[in-house]
């Protein structure tokens, strides 16, 4: 039987579908120009991919605290996507590596400002016993975005003869179109609440969001950006053209699975597909670092979408589930700062292993630390 969405959700799915045509467009070709036209080497990029997401990750407590605070949701989210609709004008007109850092850093700056009440908002306007599916509807239609950017990236990159900074340019449309949908069709659930009530301790949240947070910091520690997946594939021999499209492929699988892994979450639980996920994540990465082919690279996307169907989702309505009410906003915002500084120890440490001992190290790591969260998730979380 299926989930009816709430309009909000389904009009939010489609500003994030806008959104992330915008982003997908450029995120699979944003490390290649940095290596190959500006000449940026490894640590760099793992420098600016880590600055940049943990950037998003600080913030995203606060804005979620802060929606809390004050009732409100949506203005923090139009501010959030302005702000990343701006960045790809910056990347217009980079020509050093610094100006890319700038523009990554306001992109997660916007991002940091508007996931979390996003989510929140999504919550607030969805009942608890359809969070999974709900959530997967959202990560579906935004994944169909990052489906539909690259493809789009690949047509522009074979008419403008991969000229790159005009790509960025164009792609501020769809961005745009995003803010404006939610600016006029998405409304306000919320009230505010009474200030001492929102508050933030720790034991607030409840041993089982800890337990879950503490799993996922480790997790976390492993889990460097996805540039390091494209840069592998095409340090294994695949054309930059060739790269995107494999990355279409993996957010194919992903758009694919996540209302369905959602609906799977509401009905098996949370635990049990999150888990999966994050064995998925370990072998996966295991596979690029011990691969040789660039053949293997399409399945290893594939599976890849598994892994991010089983968990990004998933966890945003799991831990909607585990919050107090009155809190639901401030525990995603929690869990994105906590997970995303943990993200950048993951991406600087990636780039210095691959600059020191090579690519397979790198992704070796990353599979050890996904592996070690799994066991620990089974041990403290699936006991009698």
């Amino acid at each position: 039987m299926r989930t009816k969405i709430p309009r909000n959700v389904v009009w939010l799915g489609f500003v994030s579908l806008f959104n992330d045509v915008a982003s997908e467009m450029i995120y699979p070709i944003v490390p290649i120009f940095l290596t190959a036209t500006l000449g940026a080497p490894m640590a760099i990029v793992g420098l600016i991919e880590g600055v940049a997401e943990s950037t998003a990750s600080l913030l995203k407590v606060f804005s979620g605290w802060i929606s809390d605070l004050i009732g409100q949701r949506k203005p923090l989210a139009v501010f959030g996507y302005s702000f990343s609709t701006l960045s790809k004008l910056f990347l217009a007109i980079a020509y050093l590596w610094p100006v890319v850092l700038f523009a990554r850093f306001i992109d997660r700056f916007g991002k940091g400002i508007r996931v979390a009440a996003r989510d929140a908002l999504i919550a607030d306007s969805t009942e608890p016993g359809s969070r999974g599916a709900v959530f997967g509807f959202h990560r579906m239609m935004d994944t169909f975005g990052a489906v539909c950017g690259p493809l789009i990236a690949i047509g522009l990159m074979a008419i403008f003869a991969s000229n790159y900074r005009l790509i960025f340019l164009i792609s501020f449309i769809p961005a745009l179109i995003g803010v404006l949908i939610l600016q006029f069709f998405v409304t306000e659930v919320r009230k505010p609440i009474p200030v001492e009530k929102i508050k933030i301790a720790w034991k607030d949240f409840g041993p089982k969001y800890n337990l879950f947070l503490l799993v996922s910091i480790i997790f976390s520690l492993g889990n460097s950006s996805d540039v390091f997946l494209i840069l592998r594939s095409k340090d294994l021999g695949l054309s930059a053209m060739m790269v995107v499209l494999a990355y279409v492929v993996y957010n194919i699988f992903y758009a694919t699975l996540s209302y369905p892994a959602g609906i799977m979450a509401d009905k098996i639980g949370f635990k049990k597909v999150l888990l999966m996920g994050f064995l998925i994540y370990s072998f996966v990465y295991a596979g690029f670092g011990a691969t040789h082919d660039p053949q293997m690279v399409w399945p290893l996307f594939a599976i890849y979408g598994f892994y991010i169907a089983f968990t990004e989702g998933v966890s945003k309505a799991y831990i909607a589930n585990l919050a107090p009410k009155d809190k639901v906003g401030t525990a995603i915002g929690l869990y994105y700062t906590a997970t995303g500084v943990s993200v950048l120890f993951a991406s600087l440490v990636a780039g210095l292993l691959w600059s020191v001992f090579g690519p397979s190290v790198a992704f070796y790591f990353g599979a050890t630390m996904a592996l070690a969260a799994s066991i620990m998730f089974i041990i403290c979380s699936f006991k009698k």
